[in-house]
C-alpha cells in the first residue's frame, strides 16, 4: 500500500454524512428508479437503516454518477431548483479560458448565481485570501448540510483540475452545528473544518488566485465523466494528525506507535497525548482503518476470509468477525452475501 490516493481510495465515510442527499432522492426518485441508482452504486439498500453504516470511494463516486443521470438533476434534488443535465458542462467552459483563478471563481460564482434560488455565491478578496461563500437568500432556505459540503468540494475539484494538482485550502466553515460525523469533513476536505460559521465557506490563499489555469477544452470532457472520483475525497493529508498517522499505517499496517511517532517527529507520549486531545487514540485510528479495509475487500473483492483477517492483523478469522460485527453489527460474511446480491 502506497499512494497517498490510494489511502483517500480506501477511506469511508459514515451514512450520515450522505443523509441530506439520500432524503433529497427519496424525495425526487419513483422508489424502484431509487433502488436502481442504490444497486448500480453497490449500495445495498437494507443497510440504509443501519447504525454504524458507511459508504466507500466507489460506492460515492457511483451513486452520484448514477442519481445525477437518472434524476437529470446534476445536484440531484439537493437544491429547491433543479440543475439541468449540461449545466457543468457550460460552467466548465466559462471557467476554462479565464485569465486566472481569481476570475474563474468570479464567473463559477456568477454562473451558479444564475441556477440556484436558495443560496448565492459570494467571492471575497481579504487581500491575504479568497474566500467563496454561500450565502442564504432567505432565512427561510432549509438546512441541507450535504449540499453545502457537495457545492465546497465542487469548488475545490474545479480549481484544483483547472491548475493541474490539488490545491491547498485555508479553512473550510460551516453554518451548522459540528454533527456527529464531523471527523468525516477531514475525508473530504484538505483543512482544517469549523462549525456555527456566519455562511459556509471555503477558503484559498490569496496567491492562489493569481495563477492561471492549464487546461484545455479537449480535457474538459474526461473531467465531466470521471466526475466525482478526482475530487469527493481529498489525498491531502497534512490537515489533520489523525490521516497523518492512517497513511503512515496505511503504507505499513504493522507499524508500532513508536515508529508512527518517530515518522511524525515526535515523541510516542507526544503523540499519545495529541490524539487525545482530538478525542482520539492510536488503536482507535489503526482500527478504523482496518474496519475501512475490510469493507472495501468485502465489498469488491473474491478474498477469502481469513485471508483478509490476516492482512488486517487478525489473530483469527473470530477474532476478524468479532471485531467485524462491532464495527457494522454484520458478520464479514453476511456482508459480503449482501454484496453479492446486487451482482
Amino acid at each position: 500500500m502506497e499512494s497517498r490516493q490510494g489511502a483517500a481510495v480506501a477511506a469511508t465515510v459514515s451514512l450520515e454524512l450522505v443523509q441530506d442527499w439520500l432524503d433529497s432522492l427519496q424525495r425526487l426518485c419513483p422508489e424502484p428508479l431509487l433502488d436502481d441508482c442504490l444497486k448500480q452504486a453497490g449500495i445495498v439498500k437494507a443497510f440504509l437503516g443501519r447504525p454504524g453504516a458507511r459508504l466507500t470511494h466507489d460506492q460515492c463516486v457511483g451513486l452520484y454518477q448514477r442519481s445525477a443521470s437518472a434524476t437529470g438533476d446534476e445536484m440531484m434534488g439537493l437544491w429547491s431548483r433543479p440543475v439541468r443535465t449540461g449545466a457543468l458542462k457550460y460552467i466548465m467552459r466559462a471557467v476554462l479560458d479565464a485569465p486566472s483563478i481569481q476570475v474563474a471563481l468570479y464567473r463559477f460564482t456568477q454562473f451558479w448565481n444564475l441556477l440556484l434560488d436558495d443560496y448565492r455565491l459570494q467571492l471575497s478578496d481579504a487581500g491575504t485570501t479568497l474566500c467563496l461563500a454561500l450565502v442564504a437568500r432567505s432565512p427561510a432556505v432549509g438546512l441541507n448540510r450535504f449540499g453545502h459540503a457537495l457545492m465546497l468540494k465542487l469548488t475545490h475539484g474545479i480549481v484544483s483540475w483547472l491548475v493541474g494538482r490539488e490545491v491547498p485550502v485555508q479553512q473550510v466553515g460551516f453554518a451548522f452545528a459540528p454533527p456527529a460525523f464531523a471527523a468525516d469533513y477531514a475525508v473530504l476536505f484538505p483543512a482544517p473544518v469549523v462549525f456555527d460559521a456566519a455562511h459556509s465557506q471555503i477558503v484559498f490563499a490569496a496567491e492562489l488566485g493569481k495563477v492561471r489555469p492549464v487546461r484545455s477544452r479537449t480535457e474538459v470532457r474526461a473531467f465531466l465523466v470521471r466526475a466525482p472520483r478526482d475530487w469527493i475525497f481529498t489525498a491531502y493529508h497534512e490537515h489533520a494528525l489523525r490521516l497523518k498517522v492512517r497513511e503512515l499505517l496505511y503504507m505499513e499496517l504493522g507499524r508500532s506507535l513508536e515508529d508512527v511517532a518517530a515518522r511524525l517527529h515526535m515523541s510516542s507520549r507526544t503523540l499519545i497525548r495529541k490524539l487525545r486531545q482530538e478525542g482520539l487514540s492510536f488503536q482507535g485510528i489503526k482500527d478504523d482503518l482496518r474496519r475501512d479495509l475490510a469493507i472495501l475487500q468485502l465489498t469488491r473483492g473474491e478474498v477469502a476470509l481469513g485471508e483478509i483477517a490476516y492482512a488486517l492483523g487478525f489473530s483469527s478469522v473470530a477474532v476478524f468477525h468479532r471485531a467485524f460485527r462491532h464495527w457494522t453489527g454484520m458478520t464479514p460474511g453476511a456482508y459480503r452475501a449482501a454484496q453479492r446480491q446486487l451482482a
